[in-house]
């Protein structure tokens, strides 16, 4: 049977450093060798997830910004995307009015950037922005600059309480993920096309791959979607409950190899 593995990256595949072991890398990379599909789903940008797996092969398209972006994993070229299908220009208006100054994942002349006003920084998108640095940062110096190009997701990391009646407002037209990020303790809202998800984008490169199972890897509430549509789940330890109670087993933890341990015993090629 033709099976494809998908695992999500931060606090799955990536031990608590953000980094993948020499453990993990050579057990990934020897089977995939071998011919196993394997790819990632990330809530990362192709330029951030390709940094943090520049030491395994994997050569099937990789699954970015939750979904919202399929890409082929050796050139980051696009091979999918979703855009809004409502006027986000008017949600994010909403949200500039409220004092939430999100950072705005856009298209602006076939690049994609990201943009952010400097001086509206809250710390935890400061820090953020410290870690990021490439091509797509581009500080703009007015909120009505953030309006520039095709949107196709926003990050908010500012006060719980600022930003969860902001998530009860717009779940239902958007897909909005309301959590705690995995490193820094921040408080995040994420604001997509409700067409967007692990899901849907996993479904989509099973076809493309006529495989004919899926077996997939998490630790977040955003991996939730995932797991459902997949045929077999596994949780690591260090997984929310949410995830493990629908998983099909808890395995070892990310800073245990718990992925590569369990591919190497259970994956026979």
């Amino acid at each position: 049977m033709k099976t494809l593995y998908i695992s999500d990256l931060d606090g799955t595949l990536l031990s608590s450093s953000g980094l993948i072991s020499e453990y993990t890398a050579k057990v990934i990379n020897e089977l995939t060798e071998k011919g196993m599909l394997f790819s990632y789903g990330t809530a990362r940008s192709f330029v951030t997830a390709s940094k943090v797996t520049r030491n395994i092969r994997a050569r099937i398209p990789a699954i970015v910004y939750n979904g919202t972006m399929t890409v082929d994993s050796q050139s980051g070229r696009v091979l999918l995307s979703n855009y809004f299908d409502i006027d986000i220009k008017m949600i994010l208006s909403d949200l500039l009015d409220r004092g939430i100054y999100p950072i705005v994942y856009t298209m602006i002349g076939g690049k994609e950037k990201f943009l952010y006003v400097e001086d509206k920084c809250t710390e935890g998108m400061q820090e953020f922005i410290d870690t990021r640095d490439d091509e797509r940062k581009t500080p703009v110096k007015c909120r009505e600059k953030l309006l520039d190009g095709d949107i196709f997701y926003l990050s908010c990391i500012d006060e719980k309480e600022k930003l969860e009646p902001l998530y009860h407002k717009y779940k239902n037209e958007c897909r909005c993920l309301f959590h705690k990020e995995v490193y820094t303790g921040r408080q995040w809202l994420e604001i997509m096309p409700k067409c967007a998800s692990k899901a849907i984008a996993v479904k989509q490169l099973k076809e493309y791959l006529q495989a004919e199972k899926v077996i997939v890897f998490g630790d977040g509430k955003n991996d939730i979607d995932m797991f459902e549509a997949a045929d077999e789940a596994y949780a690591v330890e260090n997984a929310v409950d949410e995830l493990k109670n629908i998983a099909a087993a808890v395995i070892d933890s990310n800073n245990a190899d718990g992925v590569a341990k369990w591919l190497k015993e259970n994956v026979k090629i």
